[in-house]
């Protein structure tokens, strides 16, 4: 329990001193360990899904190649254990909340919801992503690159409101707002950290979010698919 805390903790506060402190961000965002601790949250739960998932079949390679069992299981099993640390941290983030900011009378089912994008997405993308770093193991590693990328495409460390609507047109804010996490992300901020004005978060962001899921389904379905096709070859290729 204290080691998936230790992470995400030495992260916020780097990013407090560095960006909030020494870039100024803290002056321009109200309560910004808040604000940035409910989106380091919320990522982290889909980091360690994704990052996990992707090497859980060649990390179980000599399970995998004595015991005929469902291969899913790997994977999901990395869904349950991110999903474990993310309560532990979540927790943490509801008491914190209470002592300063208090808690959004909003609507709360936009934590649920949030929560629900990230297992979807995460789960979708660990299942096809697993089954391709058996046969591709520079996809771990890749995957690495692209969540590193990943994580500034989202609003943890800076708002929507202030630092990307005024700066980019239109449909480059259509195509930042197509990211299911960025979503996730600003649904949980709306909730735990309620500080913003009218502009901080988009128009109709329940809609967006109801739409990301119901999309995040139909991508899971057809991740089992590929992966339940790929699977027919792990023991050769391990």
């Amino acid at each position: 329990m204290l080691w998936s805390l230790i992470r995400p903790l030495v992260l916020l506060l780097i990013y407090y001193i560095v960006i909030g402190k020494f870039l100024g961000a803290a002056r321009g965002i109200t309560d910004f360990a808040i604000y940035c601790y409910t989106g380091l949250t919320i990522w982290t739960l889909f980091s360690e899904t994704v990052s996990a998932a992707t090497g859980s079949i060649v990390g179980n390679s000599g399970i995998i190649k004595k015991i005929r069992l469902p291969r899913e299981i790997f994977p999901l099993a990395t869904t349950g254990s991110a999903l474990f640390n993310f309560a532990i941290q979540f927790c943490i983030l509801i008491v914190a909340a209470l002592f300063t900011t208090g808690l959004s009378p909003g609507n709360w089912l936009l934590v649920p919801l949030a929560i629900l994008i990230i297992v979807i997405w995460g789960t979708a993308l660990g299942l096809a992503l697993a089954a391709m770093n058996v046969y591709l193991r520079d996809v771990q590693y890749l995957v690495e690159v692209v969540l590193l990328i990943g994580f500034w495409l989202s609003p943890v460390v800076y708002t929507f409101g202030k630092n990307v609507k005024p700066n980019v047109g239109v449909a480059l804010q259509e195509i930042y707002l197509a990211n299911p996490v960025t979503l996730a992300v600003m649904g949980m901020q709306k909730i735990i950290w309620h500080e913003g004005d009218a502009d901080t978060f988009p128009s109709n962001l329940e809609f967006r979010m109801l739409i990301v899921a119901a999309v995040g389904l139909v991508v899971l379905f057809l991740s089992q698919r590929l992966f339940a096709k790929l699977q027919r070859n792990f023991a050769q290729e391990l």
